[in-house]
């Protein structure tokens, strides 16, 4: 709080000046100089206030920030396993390969390519201070399963998957957001707080 001595010292010199100069009957000059120092000294006592507040609300407005990046984390893991159960009974694929098959086009020209459950935000990898990763699982180590008769008659040029891992971690740890977030086809949401991101191993977010 440097500015709190310094004001009240400009202040009280500025006054101690001025009274001089009168008393002096025209012999002292600086009249300017006093006066400029009286301004800067009340104008130092107004800022105080002002820094006060904002070493109170800076940090609230960054745990503020952090908390909806993360919430809004959750609920984009949550859209994302909506998105592939219902591509998965839909189009009778499996769970979708990619972020990108959920992505492109509206519900009204919706494809097994791209279904366009998800918003483009989130299709991207990137949304709210947070990046999401998505991996399709296939069996016995293959790259992609058969697309089966029913999923090529639903127009599907590219298999689907047998299951599927998303992770959510902050663009920058401590600053968008403190925790990762990871999920699966279980639907069940789990994160890390330590700094590294979230796996199967990681607890559930919600315990009962």
């Amino acid at each position: 709080m440097f500015f709190l001595p310094a004001s009240i010292a400009a202040i009280i010199l500025g006054h101690i000046s001025l009274s001089e100069i009168r008393r002096s009957a025209g012999r002292i000059g600086g009249r300017g100089i006093a006066i400029t120092g009286l301004v800067l000294g009340y104008l130092g006592l107004a800022i105080i206030p002002v820094m006060i507040v904002a070493a109170i609300a800076i940090p609230n407005l960054l745990h503020a920030r952090i908390a909806a990046n993360e919430a809004s984390a959750v609920g984009s893991l949550r859209s994302v396993n909506t998105a592939a159960i219902t591509y998965a009974a839909r189009f009778e694929n499996g769970f979708p390969s990619s972020l990108d098959v959920l992505g492109g086009g509206t519900a009204s020209d919706s494809t097994c390519n791209h279904a366009a459950m998800l918003d483009p935000s989130l299709v991207s990898g990137r949304k709210f201070g947070y990046i999401f990763t998505y991996t399709p699982q296939f069996p016995d180590g293959a790259t992609a399963p058969v697309i089966s008769p029913k999923a090529a008659a639903q127009g599907c040029t590219a298999g689907g998957a047998s299951g599927y891992t998303v992770t959510a971690d902050p663009m920058q740890f401590g600053k968008s957001g403190r925790r990762s977030f990871y999920t699966d086809q279980s639907g069940v949401i789990r994160f890390s707080g330590n700094g590294e991101s979230a796996t199967a191993n990681s607890p559930p977010l919600f315990q009962r």
